[in-house]
């Protein structure tokens, strides 16, 4: 789900160094669907033309009240009233001054006290500036009103380098508008989300496992579509080199399938919905060896293996017990090599699932690395075919399939 799609953004500029940066935030909001509106101080106009912002935002760039010596104006109260949200990024320590003081003597800080919207300001001035008491006033001031700060820091990718004062980075600011909107606006919003992915790595010895080639890529894209609609998610993920685009409620990074086992089957009674789409091995040694086994240059290594504990059929019953009132979803994951619908459907209705997704092995561009995938969503009632699309696109469909049966569910 894509928050910013239709939100009409006003971005207010000042005159700051980080300016120019102010053309990444507008290419990145423009990217995303929304629809951006520049207002630029005079002090600002220094650092950065209203031809460039004009080029990046199709719209012409507001600076002056007037825009003839004919007493055509621009209305700081329709801009107030036609912006989802209001951005001001950079945000001079003079700028921070005047709207917390209502100094209205220009077109930005007049269309900031005509806001209906939510304001975020992200902050650009050098580190004894920032730090003088009157702009630490100023920015409790704001935040007094309801305004939203943005500080370095305040996003999952933030730079540990960025330095008290300096303007948070592009990427950042515009994940802060994205975390807000999701909050507010998603489907999920008030639910809470259990996701396993990756693999489970079973130890032979030290150095050796047995593992899979699961990547995580769709239980991360999975994670994402849920936080994109507001939805608080815990992540359980096997060893991969993966990160989320939106922050976790809680990650936990494992290893065994025993280790996912006893993370999911405790966090389990507290969550609205588990999507179980870890490839968690089935079997695992019955002895690990304390030390690296030695090549033995005759004979035969033998491995005896035992039964993993399964955690789809562990959370299917602890599920059976909470009854219909309050009803967790349980959806499950099958990936096949042959008879695959006969496999997902034993495997929904043994499992306890309230859907099951099936990707076959046998599909080009599905299954473990890809970034694509090609699946059928399958429960008690129809099977529906999805052709081949990136694993962002298969989380949305699997997504709006959770959020229709949590609708038929309150209904």
């Amino acid at each position: 789900m894509n928050v910013l799609k239709g939100k009409k953004i006003v971005l207010g500029i000042t005159g700051s160094i980080a300016a120019y940066k102010s053309c990444h935030i507008i290419r990145g909001l423009i990217k995303r669907g929304a629809e951006v509106q520049v207002v630029i101080t005079p002090a600002g106009k220094e650092f950065i033309t209203p031809i460039t912002l004009s080029a990046l935002t199709h719209k012409p760039v507001i600076s002056d009240f007037f825009l003839q010596r004919d007493g055509t104006w621009n209305s700081h109260v329709d801009l107030g009233l036609w912006a989802d949200a209001m951005l001001v990024a950079p945000a001079t320590a003079s700028t921070i001054g005047k709207m917390a003081n209502g100094i209205a003597d220009n077109m930005l800080v007049t269309t900031y006290l005509s806001a209906k919207s939510p304001v975020f300001i992200a902050p650009a001035m050098d580190l004894d500036m920032y730090a003088h008491p009157s702009t630490q006033a100023n920015l409790n001031t704001l935040r007094s009103y309801g305004n939203y700060i943005i500080e370095p820091g305040v996003g999952e990718l933030a730079s540990q380098l960025i330095g008290k004062g300096r303007m948070e980075e592009p990427e950042n600011i515009i994940l802060y508008l994205e975390q807000y909107f999701a909050r507010k606006e998603g489907e999920l919003v008030g639910k809470k989300v259990l996701i396993t992915t990756g693999p489970t790595y079973e130890k032979i010895d030290p150095v050796r496992f047995i593992g899979n080639y699961s990547s995580g890529k769709m239980g991360f894209a999975l994670a994402d579509e849920c936080a994109s609609r507001g939805a608080d998610v815990i992540l359980i993920t096997g060893p991969v080199q993966q990160s989320t685009h939106f922050p976790m409620k809680k990650r936990y990074d494992v290893e065994s399938a025993e280790q996912m086992y006893e993370v999911a089957t405790s966090v389990f009674g507290d969550v609205d919905v588990a999507i179980l789409s870890a490839a968690v091995a089935d079997f695992t040694p019955k002895q690990v060896a304390n030390e690296k086994i030695k090549r033995v240059i005759t004979g035969e290594m033998v491995l005896h293996l035992q039964p993993t504990r399964d955690i789809a059929a562990s959370l299917g019953e602890m599920k059976k017990l909470c009854g219909n009132k309050g009803k967790k979803l349980l959806i499950g994951f099958a990936l096949e090599t042959h008879d695959e619908y006969r496999h997902a459907e034993e495997k929904l209705k043994h499992k306890n699932f309230d859907f099951i997704v099936l990707n076959s092995l046998n599909d080009e561009g599905a299954g473990f690395r890809c970034d694509t995938n090609k699946i059928s969503i399958i429960d008690e009632k129809e099977r529906i075919n999805f052709p081949l699309k990136t694993k962002a696109e298969v989380a949305m469909d699997i997504i709006d399939h959770l959020v229709n049966m949590l609708k038929c569910n309150v209904g």
